[in-house]
């Protein structure tokens, strides 16, 4: 009897343990589209781009530093299935008597996709299915999409704040089955003193970041960041870009293990709000910089799923 017992009550543990794991699947495209900013939309969150954007940026910055944000490109940084091969070009000398030398380099890379990185509305699909339903199918080319493509977004200048996950936490780097919730992110923000505005760049960090070079395979592995719950929070504040130090800003895997990285799908195809992944905030939290402005521009790569970046704040 209390052998049976014991397995009754695990099963019954095992249930409730099941019917609480978080799990989530995407809603129609009647319920998502067409996008808040209007059917046909292609530019999302970077709406929130414009002179407004820019003052406010600029009021937020009092001592006239600078950090950079993005990490230097090269073969040796966490690329995982993608390539990044530089090859310079032999120096030749121009016709002249003042010996004019040249240099040149061939870049081979998926440069959409690579390094610190801006993740436009082409990259990730709900079945056939992108940002404001608009259809795989009718806009992917050969030479690139003909919607949605990455040079649509142009400069990006907004007000941003640091949500420092791992000083919250008392750690360097939190741990890489770490997800990161609701009330993580609103104790972060309550001990930095500062609130959400729509338009707002979210930047958490959770120390992954400095794994970059130190332990690639690390770095591409598993991985702490925003949860289901945190990202539906964030979508609420109406950001015009969610980043992080990690490599998909969400949990890598995600606790459920039935779906795959449904934060991009929650960001990018339902709501049309950028990720920046990959960022380098080891300076920025070292010097506990929590509100600052962030300035960035993708490359207008047509019909791109993305650009590599070097993000600057200012503050």
């Amino acid at each position: 009897m209390n052998r049976i017992t014991t397995i009754l009550l695990l099963t019954l543990v095992a249930s409730l343990s099941a019917a609480n794991a978080q799990t989530w699947s995407p809603p129609s495209e009647a319920e998502r589209c067409p996008s808040k900013w209007g059917a046909g939309d292609e530019r999302g969150s970077a709406n929130h781009m414009g002179p407004e954007s820019v003052l406010r940026a600029t009021r937020v910055i009092r001592q006239g530093q600078v950090v950079e944000l993005g990490h230097v490109l090269h073969a040796g940084m966490p690329l995982g299935p993608r390539h990044f091969d530089l090859y310079v070009k032999p120096t030749f000398m121009n016709p002249g008597d003042n010996h004019r030398g040249s240099n040149e380099e061939l870049v081979v890379t998926e440069l959409g996709q690579v390094g610190t990185q801006f993740d436009g509305f082409a990259h990730q699909t709900i079945g056939n299915t992108l940002y404001n339903c608009i259809q795989v199918d009718e806009s992917l080319t050969r030479t690139g999409f003909n919607r949605l493509g990455v040079e649509k977004v142009g400069m990006l200048m907004t007000r941003a704040v640091l949500l420092d996950i791992a000083k919250l936490k008392g750690v360097e780097i939190l741990a890489d089955d770490y997800e990161i919730t609701t009330d993580d992110l609103q104790q972060a923000l309550a001990r930095a003193n500062l609130t959400l505005e729509p338009g707002d760049a979210v930047i958490i960090n959770t120390g992954w970041g400095r794994l970059w070079t130190r332990d690639v395979q690390r770095f591409l592995g598993n991985a702490p960041g925003i949860g289901v719950a945190a990202a539906q929070w964030l979508v609420t504040q109406d950001p015009m870009i969610v980043g992080s130090d990690n490599q998909p800003v969400e949990i890598q895997p995600n606790p459920d293990p039935a779906i795959s990285l449904p934060i991009h799908q929650i960001m990018l195809a339902i709501n049309g709000i950028h990720l920046l992944e990959r960022m380098n905030l080891e300076e920025l939290a070292a010097r506990e910089v929590y509100e600052f402005a962030l300035v960035l521009q993708p490359l207008k790569i047509q019909g791109a799923t993305g650009s590599t970046v070097a993000p600057t704040a200012i503050y």
